[in-house]
């Protein structure tokens, strides 16, 4: 189950905050917004009014206007929330809690809106009642997530926040300086400890936060901005010491911390093989080497045109291919043909589905008329002693619906539904 919190009219400045807080509720936090946050609460004790609780008890100092809910997946979560705080929106019952709402709970553009009401479609029970395939091809790809939302599935992927890696230093002492080189010396050694770390955690800085603590107990804070992300230290000694030129402390220094900021990868992405300059010789040599660990043949997988499933691929042995050089400029392909789209099959539980025939050839699927058909395509599986064998139909129906059904034995079976 996810719990969704949902808050509006908040400062962004402690959208961080909130997501720290959440961790006390479940480790598996997902960032989708500012204002917007699941949690996983799969293996976290108790019920969902247990975990609204905890949530509200975690966020109480924020002093926000909350309102959460719980559901199965993202949509039916967001949507328990949407309907009122507090509210629980079970697998059983999704249908019809979520057939009255309004479809801007979907967060699609206003004019999407207004064309679906010129359709007649309201709310979400109307258009979970569209056939999918023909109002995914009029309101194009997006249109596929909106149907399933509709009907409460949501695939929508679980991706938990990143937490920050804090790399710091400090340095105290029972005395005070004053003098301009002993604090140069503190931030050189406080800077070799922050690039040390920063190495060991492949990181590099975008910035820095030097806190400069006073003998009058007063703390005063620098942002250091560097030109480029690093992890040297003599490259952040330049910009701290050209950070603080001309700047007067009012009392000695008792204490420096400084803190590296908007952390990045340090590597460089490389590949295995520049494209511009493939060694085939080299790639051999590796190839060779694979073979020799694995005991068999390096091989890779190539599509290939077949109306059968199983045969729309082939494994054949890996082979470097030679350069071929294009003379379109720009490396622009010479033939001008537009790109072919072509349906994609998504393919469906197997189900048996009542098909009437006449003279051999599929007219009525699914109590619909059959308008256009395709097939049909032998398909033989024969590494059983008695082999399966089907007949394969693409079948385009009066609605716009076009499905691959087969027939095996003396039964009809819907394998999938093209997009």
């Amino acid at each position: 189950m996810l719990l969704c919190v949902s808050i509006a009219g908040f400062c962004a400045a402690e959208w961080d905050d909130v997501l720290d807080a959440l961790d006390a509720v479940s480790p598996l936090v997902d960032d989708v917004r500012p204002g917007l946050a699941f949690v996983d609460m799969r293996g976290i004790a108790g019920n969902p009014q247990r975990w609204m609780a905890q949530a509200r008890a975690a966020l109480l100092p924020f002093a926000l206007p909350l309102r959460l809910g719980v559901g199965p997946n993202k949509m039916c979560a967001r949507a328990a929330a949407y309907i009122a705080d507090g509210t629980i929106c079970d697998t059983d019952s999704k249908s019809a809690m979520l057939a009255p709402l309004a479809l801007s709970v979907l967060e699609i553009e206003p004019d999407t809106i207004e064309r679906l009401r010129l359709l007649g479609v309201d709310r979400l029970g109307d258009l979970a009642k569209l056939p999918h395939g023909p109002f995914v091809r009029r309101f194009g790809p997006a249109a596929k997530c909106w149907h399933q939302w509709a009907r409460g599935e949501d695939s929508t992927p679980f991706v938990p926040r990143g937490h920050a890696v804090a790399i710091e230093a400090s340095a105290f002492g029972d005395g005070c300086v004053e003098d301009e080189t002993q604090v140069v010396f503190a931030l050189r050694i406080l800077l070799a400890r922050i690039c040390s770390d920063l190495e060991r955690c492949g990181k590099r800085a975008g910035s820095l936060r030097l806190d400069v603590e006073l003998e009058d107990a007063h703390t005063q804070s620098f942002e250091v901005f560097l030109a480029s992300s690093t992890a040297q230290e003599r490259a952040m000694l330049d910009v701290v010491r050209a950070k603080l030129e001309g700047v007067t402390f009012p009392a000695p220094i008792v204490g420096l911390r400084v803190r590296a900021a908007q952390l990045e990868e340090g590597g460089d992405s490389t590949g295995l093989f520049a494209n511009e300059d493939v060694d085939a010789q080299a790639i051999a040599v590796a190839i060779a080497r694979i073979e020799a660990a694995l005991g068999e043949t390096v091989r890779q997988a190539r599509t290939r045109e077949a109306h059968a499933l199983e045969e729309r691929f082939s494994y054949e042995r890996f082979e470097i291919a030679k350069k071929s050089f294009d003379c379109a400029p720009f490396g622009r392909s010479v033939q001008g043909d537009k790109e072919k789209v072509v349906p994609q099959l998504r393919l469906l539980a197997v189900t048996e589905v009542d098909v009437g025939v006449r003279g051999g050839e599929p007219v009525c699927v699914l109590d619909r008329a059959v308008v256009q058909y395709s097939g049909p395509w032998r398909v033989e599986i024969g590494w059983f002693e008695a082999p399966v064998v089907r007949d394969e139909y693409d079948v385009l129906l009066e609605t716009g619906d076009l499905y691959r059904i087969y027939h095996q034995g003396a039964h009809w079976y819907l394998r999938g539904a093209y997009d």
